[in-house]
């Protein structure tokens, strides 16, 4: 049954029409999507009812169509990596040869990077500049210990100077050239380190003697050390600075006690040399030399009340010091006392009267003169000797 042979047969519908409602349909729709479109927003609200409901239906009919395709493109890849895994065993052990070689070149990176970082923390307090060297070769014998450095009295090393590992104290320089120096390590038997146990304070004399371990030398006090105490550098003979670690202390094999490095836990190559002469550069000199009172210099000027406390203590000590001037001008200008005559007792008296003796009698001290006038001596004139003055009997008892 053809379309004309239907009830519609008689029905014509414009093309012009038809198109044009089509179009509008069509343009309505377009800004209806634009509009609820909102990319801007981040909030769920920003879409249309109608898209959030078709993304929502069409989510999982997409995941749906998907999956025979990855499916597809999975067994395609397992049945290709089958075919060429010859080609690809090859290629991965090329691969790995090449790689080896830069893990091992990773590897030795690492562990210099981390001796320097270790390096970089060593400090001293107070602190003192230090300059990183290498030790390019090593002298053995059976006592002799040394290293020589690349470093050397261009960069300021000399003799004397300590010599640090990334773990602790290594020797010190015997020697330096302009590009050169060489370092004593404290095994060797002409090292001598004055050190101090951390735990007790107690002085020792650390001794190489051609073995890994020196020996303790000196030791100062009954009990002062024990097995697994720290030693540091004393300082004392100014030659290292106090601190400086060492190592722990040990007992020896000889009864004696040794000192296990903390150097010996990894090869003495890199290290730092202190650039330390003696104490005095450890100390600001031109604050040492400062006068006692320069800092009175800076002081705020006082309040009027301590002002007047000022003014009236300095008036009274004014007029203390002008009183005792006084009475000083006063007892230098006064006359000499005159001497005073002794009456000598008569030799004769009468029976009926009786003679108190000289010696009895009361004297007055005579004042001495001033110190600061000299007094001529009084001449002297003969006394004269009175008759003695009867008393009565009652006066004489």
């Amino acid at each position: 049954m053809a379309f004309r042979d239907g009830p519609f047969e008689n029905l014509k519908v414009p093309l012009a029409w038809t198109a044009a409602v089509v179009v509008i349909v069509g343009i309505v729709g377009a800004v209806m999507l634009l509009l609820g479109d909102s990319r801007g927003q981040s909030t769920p609200e920003g879409y249309g009812p109608a898209r959030a409901g078709f993304e929502a239906g069409a989510a999982p009919v997409g995941g749906a169509l998907s999956a025979p395709v990855r499916w597809t493109g999975n067994a395609v890849d397992y049945v290709k990596g089958y075919f060429f895994a010859v080609s690809e065993n090859r290629r991965l052990r090329q691969q790995v040869v090449e790689l080896s070689a830069w893990r091992d070149d990773a590897l030795a990176l690492k562990n210099l990077n981390g001796r320097y970082e270790q390096m970089l923390g060593v400090k001293t307090e107070p602190p003192v500049p230090m300059v990183t060297g290498l030790a390019i070769t090593d002298a053995r014998g059976p006592f002799a210990r040394s290293r020589l450095l690349n470093i050397g009295a261009a960069k300021g090393v000399r003799v004397g100077n300590p010599v640090l590992s990334e773990h602790g104290l290594v020797g010190r320089i015997m020697g330096a050239s302009s590009g050169h120096s060489r370092m004593l390590l404290l095994t060797d038997v002409a090292s001598r380190t004055p050190v101090l146990v951390e735990r007790t304070d107690a002085r020792a004399m650390l001794t190489g003697d051609g073995s890994g371990s020196p020996r303790m030398d000196y030791v100062r006090g009954a009990g002062s050390i024990q097995e697994g105490d720290r030693i540091l550098t004393s300082g004392d003979g100014g030659g290292f600075p106090r601190g400086l670690p060492i190592g722990i202390a040990a007992k020896g094999v000889d009864g004696s006690w040794r000192v296990k490095l903390f150097s010996d836990r990894s090869a003495i190559d890199y290290v730092r040399v202190l650039l330390f002469q003696d104490f005095s550069q450890l100390a600001d000199q031109n604050a040492l030399n400062a006068p006692p009172l320069a800092s009175l210099a800076a002081a705020p000027p006082p309040t009027p009340a301590q002002a007047a406390v000022i003014q009236d203590v300095a008036t009274r000590r004014a007029a203390a010091a002008a009183a005792t001037a006084e009475r000083v001008r006063a007892a230098n200008a006064a006359p000499p006392p005159a001497p005073v005559a002794t009456p000598v007792a008569a030799t004769t008296a009468p029976a009926s009267t009786t003679t108190r003796p000289a010696a009895a009698r009361p004297t007055t001290p005579q004042p001495r003169p001033a110190a600061s006038r000299p007094i001529a001596p009084a001449p002297v004139q003969p006394a004269a000797t009175p008759e003695a003055e009867p008393t009565p009997a009652g006066a004489a008892e």
